[in-house]
């Protein structure tokens, strides 16, 4: 699994984004609570609760907005 941290403008860390070997990706916040799901099979991006949020990968703006 490749793990990509997400910084803001003062590079304080705000977010990961994991990949997983198949593609699927998880999004978590600074603390490594799980905010959401991509899938690119599907093109599908969806919250913790997995609920659709849109489709493409949408993980960076559910990392923004927790």
């Amino acid at each position: 699994m490749k793990r990509q941290r997400l910084t803001d403008a003062r590079y304080h860390t705000i977010g990961y984004i994991d990949t997983a070997a198949d593609g699927r990706q998880t999004a978590r916040d600074a603390c490594l609570h799980v905010v959401g799901y991509y899938d690119p099979q599907a093109d599908m991006t969806r919250d913790a609760r997995l609920h659709t949020v849109g489709r493409g990968n949408l993980l960076a703006s559910l990392i923004a907005s927790s």
